[in-house]
C-alpha cells in the first residue's frame, strides 16, 4: 500500500466474471444492431411535458439530490446551489475564480455527480477537483479525495459520478478517463479509448481502491436497494456493468444490460425498485446512428478525430433526450422522448423526488421537472 496526504491506496486485484453470460471483448469498441425502438421503447414525446424551472439561471446542473423538500445541484460555474421554497442561492464554491468559461473549469471547477447521505450530508463528485464532502446548511467544504493524487500511477482527470452507502462509509465513484478532462469529452467519445475506471472510497480508512478498469467512458454510478452491487454506465459502449461490493459475489462483475437504445449518463433509483437512466443520445432503429457507424470505421473516425473541433464534433451527434426506466434485471420497463430536445435538452439524470422526475441537463440552462401522475 502507498500513502500519501492521508489517503491510502490499493493495487487492484481483477475480480473473476461471475456471469455464464458471453463477454464482449474489452478491446471491441463496435456495436450490435441497436435495439428496435417499440414496446417499451416507442417513441413518443413525454419529455416534453415536462417545465423548465430557473431558465437562464442555472447552467449544466449536471446532477441533483435532495434532503426533505430541499434540492441541490451544481452548475457549470463551479457552484453547489440550493433550491428551497422556489428560490435558489450559491450554497458554495469548490474552486477558485474566475469561473464562467469552459477555459476556467480547470480551476474553478464542475461538480457533476451530487448525492445525500441519511446523516444530511452531501457528497460531490468535481470533474477536475475531486471527491469532496459539503455541509448543506453551512456550505463548508472539505476535501476527500484531491484530484491531484494518483491511484494506481493514473491521474484521476475526470472524475464523474458517485453514490455513498447508507452509513456514510464508502463511496463509488467514477474517473471517465486518465487522458481526457471534461472539457475534453467529445474526443474522449469519438476516440473511444478504454481508460476509465470505478474506484472505491472509505471515509474510515482514507483508503481509495480500483474496483474496475479498463472502462469505455464510466459515467453513472448507482447501488442497488441492498448494497450489494454498484451498477456503472460504460457510456460509449452503450452497456451498465455491475460491480458485485458485498456478499458471496463480492468482487464479481458481469453485464446488468447491454446495447442500449442511446449512451447512458447517469443511473438513479427509482420508486418503484427500479432504475433511471438519462441518455442524451440515441441509436435510433429504424434510422441512423452516428456513433455506430463511425465504430465500424475507425479509419473514418481518425480523419474526423483530427480534422475537427469539439463542437464540430457535436454537431455529428442529433438532439434526442430519452429516460428509460429498467426493472432490477435490466429490462426495460418504460421510456420518455423529446426527439430533437425540443424541451428536455441534453439530457445527463432522471432523479424521482415526490411524485416529480427532474431531469438535468450537462449544457442547458435550466433543470426541468416532469409530473409523473400526468405520462
Amino acid at each position: 500500500m502507498n500513502e500519501t496526504d492521508g489517503l491510502r491506496y490499493r493495487r487492484l486485484i481483477r475480480p473473476q466474471i461471475i456471469t455464464d453470460e458471453p463477454q464482449a471483448p474489452e478491446n471491441k469498441s463496435s456495436f450490435p444492431e441497436p435495439p428496435l425502438m417499440c414496446e417499451a421503447l416507442e417513441p413518443n414525446v413525454k419529455l416534453r411535458q415536462a417545465e423548465r424551472l430557473f431558465e437562464g439561471q442555472l447552467i449544466g446542473p449536471e446532477s441533483m439530490a435532495n434532503i426533505g423538500g430541499v434540492l441541490y445541484t451544481g452548475t457549470a460555474d463551479g457552484k453547489i446551489v440550493k433550491i428551497e421554497d422556489g428560490k435558489m442561492h450559491t450554497l458554495a464554491t469548490l474552486g477558485r475564480s474566475p469561473c464562467g468559461t469552459q477555459k476556467d473549469e480547470l480551476t474553478c471547477g464542475r461538480p457533476l455527480g451530487i448525492r445525500a447521505s441519511q446523516n444530511r450530508t452531501l457528497f460531490v463528485a468535481d470533474a477536475y477537483l475531486g471527491i469532496f464532502e459539503v455541509n448543506p446548511f453551512t456550505g463548508k467544504v472539505k476535501v476527500l479525495v484531491p484530484a491531484q493524487i494518483p491511484v494506481n500511477g493514473k491521474s484521476l482527470s475526470f472524475v464523474n459520478d458517485l453514490d455513498v452507502t447508507r452509513d456514510g462509509r464508502k463511496i463509488y465513484f467514477t474517473d471517465s478517463s486518465s487522458k481526457w478532462q471534461r472539457r475534453d469529452y467529445a474526443y474522449l467519445i469519438m476516440e473511444g479509448i478504454n481508460d476509465g475506471r470505478l474506484l472505491e472510497y472509505d471515509t474510515f480508512t482514507k483508503e481509495v481502491t480500483v474496483l474496475m478498469d479498463d472502462l469505455r467512458f464510466p459515467n453513472g454510478v448507482q447501488l442497488s436497494p441492498n448494497e450489494d452491487f454498484v451498477l456503472v454506465a460504460e457510456m460509449t459502449m452503450a452497456r451498465i456493468r455491475r460491480c458485485y461490493v458485498s456478499g458471496l459475489n463480492k468482487g464479481g462483475l458481469d453485464l446488468f444490460v447491454e446495447n442500449l437504445p442511446g449512451f447512458p449518463d447517469n443511473i438513479r433509483s427509482s420508486s418503484s425498485g427500479g432504475y433511471w437512466v438519462a441518455m442524451s443520445a440515441v441509436r435510433p432503429n429504424p434510422g441512423f446512428s452516428m456513433l455506430d457507424f463511425l465504430s465500424q470505421k475507425p479509419w473514418i473516425k481518425k480523419i474526423i478525430f483530427k480534422l475537427l473541433s469539439q463542437e464540430a464534433l457535436m454537431q455529428f451527434i442529433p438532439k434526442y433526450s430519452l429516460v428509460v426506466e429498467l426493472y432490477d434485471n435490466g429490462v426495460c420497463k418504460r421510456s420518455f422522448h423529446d426527439p430533437h430536445g425540443v424541451v428536455a435538452t441534453y439530457v445527463s439524470e432522471a432523479h424521482e423526488q415526490d411524485g416529480y422526475l427532474y431531469l438535468g441537463s450537462f449544457r442547458s440552462p435550466f433543470l426541468c421537472r416532469l409530473n409523473l401522475s400526468e405520462v
